[in-house]
């Protein structure tokens, strides 16, 4: 067809196509779909397992790798050392610890790795040390944790020492290893906790140790009663008069596990010794008949090498340089006993001569000072300001012989056991910010009324060694004691058949009542002419020293129960030497109880 509308054949196809193009369609057929888009492969991913492991030198350490989307495996390596194919690390021989990283690297993507970490320890180290039984045990990790010794007379060792912190970023660590008997072979390993969660537990090493000096200790002989069982711990023993080594520390079968002593003046014994929080005893060293003269205060480590010493002459020279109050004195020396208070105070009884109170007569009696952390005296008491010196019921012109000290925290005052007074005496102390007053007496003749006992006759007299038997030490708490009975006091008009003996009471005390309840008193199986010391133990049952315990001036210890008649748990007896104290301690290291 042609006209002014038509169109020839060629002309309508090439219509058509055009359409058919601009449409993207062919004439006779349906559009056709889009490709898919491809579907990613899974990612690579690797893990080791375990993450952090510890190992000594030289030993090996199994690693397993997985690999999630992957198959060919992975290629390990170690940054000190050498690992195989199956993941098994082989530590770096030799004397250096390390921390070593394992790698596990993905054959199928070599951009997927993980690792872990290798504590390797090199072994510790024994060695002897100035005291026959301490050991010193060195090790040297290369990363952050802390350490402790286990050690015995077999490989199921039994005792640990304290734990010490290894430096920041590793490094040497040193323990002395004590409580151990002499002449014999123990066992020791070192045992490594990390901070990351890890333990290595070094290789068994032996040890023995040497002997201690002949003659020089005494006969300790040791019972427990069948059936009973003791508060658990060791004995810490202050001898004293005849003693060549003063302080001794023994287990509970009257093994001897810890010596000291130093050469010191005539008539010098330990009164006291105590194990600071440092891990260090602490020595006062006097002539208790003389009110200090010739003392000397030592701190010393486990091996008996001395840290620091105050002798008497040191003490006056700090005092002569002190500004506090009070502290222009001179005193005769440190005795009988100190204490050392949370804040690093410390507590110290010394004796100070009066030729003015009395005339013609050089009256002996007591100040408390406390030295501060750098050991500078910042507060002092002076019993001449504060007591009365006509009261002489004993043996004066020995006018006080204070001879103990405790410390109340729930107050912060001070309690002092005075001898030749017979009486238990609190101090405003306050923390080293008190005015010093007496704030009562305790005893025959004080402040405080005795309930549930015989006054006079059951008060306490020439007493030694007291300690709070209660966890509260204000307002309403208890007290317990060796009371030594010297110069005790009978009603009038009685007439005593035995009137030495000696008692261990424990009195409940009522600050505002002023009131002393006789709760428990046993009667000693000696009398005990000086010396002595009383604890309520943490199991409840009472420990006790007699420092004079039979007719041939030895001393006896004895732990006994609570009840109305006591049953004795355990005693022990030192034959050919007397005891100033007798203490249970838990064991040779601070917070560690054995």
């Amino acid at each position: 067809m042609s006209g002014k509308y038509g169109c020839g054949v060629n002309s309508c196809f090439y219509v058509i196509l055009m359409i058919s193009l601009v449409c993207g369609c062919s004439s006779g057929s349906a559009p056709k779909p889009a490709a898919p888009t491809p579907t990613p492969a899974p990612a690579v991913s690797v893990s080791v397992s375990p993450q952090t492991a510890t190992t000594g030198t030289g030993q090996t350490v199994s690693f397993v790798a997985t690999v999630t989307n992957g198959s060919a495996g992975v290629t390990w390596t170690a940054s000190a050392g050498t690992v195989d194919a199956n993941g098994v690390f082989v530590a770096p021989p030799g004397p250096q610890s390390a921390t070593v990283t394992i790698t596990a690297t993905s054959k199928d993507d070599a951009t997927k790795s993980a690792g872990a970490t290798v504590n390797v320890v090199a072994p510790g180290q024994v060695t002897s040390t100035a005291n026959p039984q301490v050991a010193n045990y060195t090790i040297s990790p290369a990363a952050a944790g802390k350490i402790s010794v286990e050690f015995g007379l077999d490989t199921n060792y039994g005792r640990t020492t304290w734990t010490q912190p290894v430096p920041s970023g590793g490094g040497l660590v040193s323990l002395f290893v004590a409580g151990m008997k002499a002449n014999t072979l123990y066992h020791m390993r070192g045992v490594v906790q990390f901070s990351d969660g890890t333990q290595y537990v070094d290789p068994d090493i032996t040890f023995t140790t040497g002997a201690l000096p002949t003659g020089a200790l005494p006969v300790l002989a040791a019972s427990t009663t069948p059936g009973m069982t003791p508060q658990s711990g060791v004995e810490l023993l202050d001898l004293i008069l005849t003693a060549i080594v003063p302080v001794v520390v023994a287990d509970l079968n009257g093994d001897v596990l810890w010596t000291y002593g130093a050469a010191l003046p005539v008539g010098d014994t330990a009164n006291p010794v105590k194990l600071l929080p440092n891990g260090h005893f602490l020595v006062n060293f006097s002539n208790p008949q003389t009110d200090g003269v010739n003392s000397v205060l030592q701190e010393v480590d486990l091996t008996g090498k001395l840290i620091w010493q105050m002798t008497a002459a040191d003490l006056n020279n700090a005092l002569a340089a002190a500004t506090c109050p009070g502290c222009n004195i001179t005193v005769s020396g440190t005795h009988h006993d100190f204490v050392m208070l949370p804040n690093g105070h410390l507590i110290l009884i010394a004796g100070v001569d009066n030729t003015q109170v009395v005339p013609g007569t050089t009256v002996m009696g007591d100040v408390i000072i406390d030295l501060d952390q750098n050991r500078k005296p910042v507060w002092i008491w002076n019993a001449f300001d504060h007591l009365d010196v006509n009261r002489r019921p004993m043996n004066f012109p020995d006018w006080l012989h204070t001879n103990a000290v405790i410390y109340s925290p729930d107050d912060g005052n001070l309690i002092i056991s005075v001898r030749h007074q017979n009486w238990l005496i609190k101090i405003d102390y306050a923390n080293g910010i008190g005015a010093g007053d007496v704030l009562w007496k305790l005893g025959y003749q004080g402040d405080f009324a005795l309930i549930a006992g015989t006054d006079p006759t059951d008060w306490f007299y020439a007493q030694h060694g007291p300690s709070f038997a209660s966890t509260n030490t204000t307002g309403k708490f208890s007290l317990i004691l060796f009371d030594n009975g010297n110069d005790r006091v009978f009603p009038p008009g009685v007439s005593c058949t035995a009137c030495q003996y000696s008692t261990v009471p424990l009195l409940d005390i009522d600050e505002t009542a002023k009131t002393a309840t006789l709760r428990w008193n046993l009667t000693a199986p000696f009398f005990s002419i000086f010396g002595g010391n009383a604890e309520v133990l943490e199991n409840g049952n009472v420990e006790y020293c007699e420092s004079v315990g039979d007719s041939a001036g030895d001393g006896k210890i004895y732990e006994v129960t609570q009840q109305g008649i006591p049953q004795i748990v355990w005693q022990m007896q030192s034959t050919g030497k007397n005891l100033y104290r007798g203490q249970r301690i838990p064991s040779l290291y601070p917070g560690v109880q054995w």
